[in-house]
């Protein structure tokens, strides 16, 4: 018999039928919502539309990751709820608040770092820290430093400049940044997609513990339908641009805390697997003709 626990077999059985543009299961107390969005950008040759009719509400403490082909927006959509860029029509709320510049509350971590080279680990996370919590002495903002470089192994490292530190030492970096200024969202923007397959995997444990132990809500992009499968909640499954929108949303079934090792053997995993490659690769392939 099967060990896991899995939640209702209804919500399994749901995330295999394609509900179109809506979530397969509506989270309660939605926290984050995103309503009838669109994203219209001028050109010379006339209106450019990326994003049409995104609709998703996320519950507090979920992690969502988002996946799709290059050019449907997934990153334009998380700017929205970063804050970087607005809607052009719909919604983007948090805490029933619009969100219409970046703040403190989300925190974004780049593929690429996006650490002052000239900067130590320690240093590069200070500078969030002191310009988010201003009346903090200096002793109180150190230890949030130092807690949090802890937190994600790195407290040898912490007078080591960027390039000294490895890929994963540096993203490392970045991710304690983030959480160092406890936000309520966590924005991640592929953040593994350029490390080496065990650094990935370190890192995703390293990642979903954290997230057990503070609970903030994630919002993540990943090109990796496995990396989703091990950290979500729920997939969210871009159709092609331009115009795009939410195909279908995937609810992830398996039981928390996630062992990679189980859920790999559990033929549950391969069906959610195969659908969510059916859905990139046949149902909304790439056209490759020119």
């Amino acid at each position: 018999m099967n060990s896991f626990n899995f939640q209702k077999s209804s919500a399994s059985t749901q995330s295999l039928k394609g509900l179109q543009g809506v979530p397969t299961q509506k989270p309660h107390d939605p926290f984050l919502v995103i309503e009838d969005v669109s994203k219209v950008y001028p050109t010379p040759q006339g209106p450019y539309t990326v994003l049409e009719g995104v609709n998703l509400m996320v519950s507090e403490g979920e992690f969502i990751c988002v996946i799709g082909h290059s050019g449907c927006g997934k990153s334009t959509l998380l700017n929205m709820v970063a804050g970087f860029n607005q809607p052009t029509h719909g919604r983007v709320e948090l805490g029933s608040k619009p969100i219409t510049q970046p703040g403190p509350d989300r925190m974004v971590v780049f593929q690429n770092y996006a650490l002052l080279p000239w900067r130590t680990a320690f240093e590069n996370i200070y500078i969030a820290v002191n310009a988010v919590y201003r009346n903090k002495s200096k002793a109180q903002k150190t230890a949030i430093v130092r807690e949090h470089l802890a937190m994600v192994g790195l407290e040898e490292a912490a007078d080591k400049k960027p390039t000294q530190l490895s890929g994963g030492m540096k993203q490392r970096v970045s991710i304690a940044r983030a959480l160092a200024i406890r936000p309520k969202v966590l924005i991640l923007d592929e953040p593994f997609g350029a490390l080496d397959a065990i650094t990935k995997e370190e890192l995703q444990e390293e990642l979903l513990k954290i997230w057990s132990d503070l609970r903030c809500t994630v919002l993540m992009i990943t090109h990796d339908i496995d990396e989703a499968l091990f950290l979500a909640d729920r997939l969210v499954m871009m159709t092609n641009g331009p115009a795009a929108s939410i195909g279908e949303v995937m609810q992830i079934p398996f039981a928390r805390p996630r062992d990679r090792d189980r859920i790999m053997e559990d033929p549950q995993y391969y069906k959610l697997r195969n659908h969510a490659l059916d859905f990139l690769y046949h149902r909304f392939a790439h056209d490759d003709v020119e």
